[in-house]
C-alpha cells in the first residue's frame, strides 16, 4: 500500500469516526423533576442511552438550607464506625471487692520513720504486692478486699513501726482502664469494655448510649457515672463525585460535621479539574425508595458573584455531583477511537518507507550516483 491509499483510506474513515463519536457520546444530565420541585420519580435515568428526553432542574424551595440560612443537624445516631470516647465520673466496684494486678491503693500510716513516710498512691504490681519502700519493704494484698489489706498491712508494719496507724483505700481500679478511653463502634453495632463485655449502641443518641453502658455497668459498679462523646464521626459522610470525561470518575467521601456547604465541598478537591465543567448538582437520596431529590447548583454565582442562593447546606449522604465537560469527553472518546487506527497507519506507513529505502538500486548496490558510497 503506497501513501495515497494510505491518506484516501484515513479520508474516507474519518467521517464514519466522527459519526460513531457524536452518536454514541453521552454525558450526564440530572434526572427530570417531578412537579414537586426537585423530587426525581421512579425509573429515571442519569445518564447513558436510555435518557429519552432532555432534562431541566428546577430550583429547589425557598425553604431549602443553604449558605446564611443553615438548619440544625438532628440529633446524631450512633453507627460503625463511628469512634466514641468515654471518661470515668464515678466508677467505683461493688463490695467486697478483692484486689487485683494494677489496681491502686492509697495508703497513709502514722507513726513512720521521719526519713520515710507513707502516705501516697502505691500501685499494685506484679506478683499482686504493694511496695512501701526502704526500709517496709512489700506486702502481698492480690486477692483480699481493702479492709484485709489494710489489716495485713498493718500487720506487716509492725515488724519495723511500734504502733503504726494505717489507712488504706481504693484510689483505682484495674477494670476503670478497660472502660475508660477511645472504643470503636464494631460493624455489629457494639462497643467493648473488655472484661465488662460488649453493649450495643448502634441506633442510638449521645444520650440514649450513655444510658445503656450505664446500666450495663451497673451489674458490676456501683451506681456508675460516665461521659460520653463522639470522638470520630465515621458513618455520616457526603460524597463528590467527579465525572472523567472518559478518563475514570473520580469519587471523595468526607465526613459531614454539620456546617458545610457546596463550596466547601468542592474546595475539599481543591476546585474544579481540568476535564470538569460547571453543570453542578446536589442529589439527595430520600426514604422514599426510588426517589432522590435534584438541587441544581449555579456555579458562576456563588463564587464569582458571591450568592448564597444555591450553595446548600450538605446532609448526610449527599452527593456533590460535577459534570465533565463535554468538549473534552469528545476529545478523549475521538482520541480512543483513532489511537488504534494512528498506530495502523503509522506501523504502514513505516513499511512502506523502509520498503522504498532499501528497495531498487539501493539492494543492488547503486544507491545515489553523485554520493560518494
Amino acid at each position: 500500500m503506497n501513501t495515497r491509499n494510505t491518506d484516501r483510506l484515513l479520508c474516507a474513515l474519518l467521517p464514519l469516526l466522527v459519526m460513531a463519536v457524536s452518536s454514541g457520546c453521552q454525558t450526564a444530565q440530572p434526572p427530570a423533576p417531578d412537579t414537586m420541585a426537585g423530587v426525581v420519580q421512579p425509573g429515571a435515568q442519569l445518564s447513558g442511552p436510555q435518557v429519552r428526553k432532555p432534562v431541566t432542574m428546577m430550583p429547589a424551595p425557598n425553604t431549602m438550607p443553604r449558605e446564611l440560612c443553615k438548619t440544625v443537624l438532628p440529633p446524631y445516631v450512633i453507627e460503625p464506625p463511628d469512634v466514641l470516647v468515654i471518661e470515668a465520673v464515678h466508677l467505683v466496684p461493688k463490695q467486697p471487692y478483692r484486689l487485683r494486678t494494677n489496681d491502686a491503693l492509697f495508703i497513709h500510716v502514722e507513726g513512720t520513720l521521719t526519713e520515710a513516710p507513707i502516705s501516697q498512691v502505691y500501685p499494685v504490681e506484679l506478683g499482686g504486692v504493694v511496695r512501701l519502700g526502704h526500709p517496709y519493704g512489700a506486702v502481698r494484698v492480690a486477692g483480699l478486699t481493702v479492709d484485709q489489706a489494710q489489716e495485713e498491712i498493718t500487720k506487716h508494719l509492725k515488724n519495723y513501726l511500734r504502733e503504726p496507724v494505717v489507712s488504706v483505700s481504693l484510689a483505682g481500679f484495674a477494670g476503670m482502664q478497660q472502660i475508660a478511653g477511645e472504643h470503636l463502634v464494631a460493624p455489629d453495632g457494639t462497643v467493648t469494655l473488655g472484661s465488662y463485655g460488649s453493649v450495643m449502641v448502634v441506633g442510638m443518641t449521645i444520650a440514649q448510649a450513655k444510658q445503656a453502658i450505664e446500666r450495663h455497668l451497673s451489674q458490676f459498679l456501683e451506681d456508675p457515672e460516665i461521659s460520653l462523646n463522639v470522638y470520630a464521626y465515621n458513618s455520616k459522610v457526603y460524597y463528590v463525585v467527579t465525572q472523567g470525561a472518559g478518563l475514570g470518575d473520580g469519587v471523595y467521601r468526607f465526613p459531614i460535621k454539620g456546617n458545610e456547604t457546596v463550596l466547601d465541598a468542592i474546595s475539599e478537591i481543591n476546585g474544579l479539574g481540568a476535564v470538569s465543567s460547571t453543570r453542578i448538582w446536589v442529589a439527595r437520596p430520600t426514604d422514599v425508595p426510588g426517589q432522590m431529590q435534584i438541587l441544581p447548583v449555579k456555579w458562576e454565582e456563588i463564587t464569582a458573584q458571591a450568592s448564597a442562593s444555591t450553595n446548600y447546606q450538605l446532609m448526610p449522604g449527599d452527593r456533590v455531583f460535577i459534570a465533565e465537560d463535554r468538549l473534552v469527553a469528545f476529545d478523549n472518546k475521538l482520541a480512543k477511537l483513532t489511537a488504534p487506527l494512528e498506530r495502523i497507519m503509522g506501523f504502514s506507513l513505516l513499511g512502506v518507507g523502509t520498503t522504498t529505502r532499501f528497495s531498487g538500486n539501493v539492494l543492488r548496490g547503486g544507491g545515489n550516483p553523485g554520493s560518494n558510497f
